[in-house]
C-alpha cells in the first residue's frame, strides 16, 4: 500500500523545512522541501520565469509520483500555498492525487508564525545552508515582505474541523516540539530508537 503524504504549508520562513526534517528523522518519511526543486532550476532560469515554473512543477510532480508508486513509507512535501489563488488549490490537489489514487494517506499541517519571528528565521543558519538563493538576505527579506503583502498565506479557517488537517503556531516552539505534535496528532509511525 502507498504510504503517507504529509503536506506542510505556510508562509516563507515559518519553519516548514526544519519541522519536516524533524518529522523525517522520527518517522522515516522522506523530506522533499520546496527548495529542493527551486534551487537547481535557478541555476538556469530566474525565479518566476515561465521556464522556471515549468521545470520546478515538473520536478515536484515526478518526485511525488515516483514516491507514491514506490515502497517508501511516504513523503513530506513543503509548499507556500497562496490560499486566495485558485490555481494553487488546483495544484495542491494534483500533487496529492498520486497518493490518494493509490489509497495512500494524505494529511496537511499549516504552520503560522508572526512576521517578526519569520524575519528572524529568514537569516537562520540552517535556512541559508539549505537554500542558496536565500543567501541574498536583502532580496529574501523583500521577497518575504512582498509575499505577505500580496498573497493570503493563511487558510483563515478554510479547513477547520477536518481530520486530515492541523494548524499550528510555531512562534514560540522549536521544530522538534512541533514535529512531535504533528506525529502524535496524526499517529504517524515512529522509527524504533537506535540501541547501542
Amino acid at each position: 500500500m502507498t504510504g503517507t503524504l504529509l503536506l506542510i504549508v505556510g508562509p516563507p520562513a515559518v519553519g516548514k523545512m526544519t519541522v519536516g526534517q524533524e518529522v523525517a528523522a522520527r518517522t522515516g518519511l522522506r523530506l522533499f522541501h520546496n527548495h529542493m526543486a527551486i534551487e537547481p532550476v535557478m541555476t538556469f532560469f530566474p525565479f518566476g520565469t515561465p521556464a522556471f515554473g515549468r521545470l520546478v512543477d515538473g520536478f515536484r510532480r515526478n518526485i511525488i509520483e515516483e514516491v507514491a508508486a514506490s515502497d517508501l513509507p511516504g513523503l513530506i512535501f513543503t509548499f507556500v500555498w497562496a490560499f486566495d489563488h485558485e490555481e494553487d488549490h488546483t495544484t495542491v490537489q494534483e500533487y496529492i492525487e498520486p497518493f490518494r489514487s493509490r489509497g495512500g494517506r494524505v494529511v496537511f499541517v499549516e504552520l503560522q508564525a508572526d512576521q517578526e519571528e519569520r524575519l528572524r528565521r529568514n537569516v537562520g543558519e540552517s535556512r541559508l545552508a539549505a537554500k542558496p538563493s536565500k543567501r541574498d538576505v536583502e532580496w529574501s527579506r523583500n521577497n518575504l515582505l512582498e509575499m505577505d503583502a500580496n498573497y493570503q498565506l493563511a487558510s483563515q479557517g478554510r479547513f477547520d474541523g477536518r481530520d486530515d488537517y492541523l494548524l499550528l503556531d510555531t512562534t514560540g516552539s522549536t521544530a522538534a516540539e512541533v514535529a512531535d505534535t504533528v506525529i502524535t496528532h496524526f499517529d504517524l509511525p515512529r522509527l524504533d530508537p537506535v540501541t547501542a
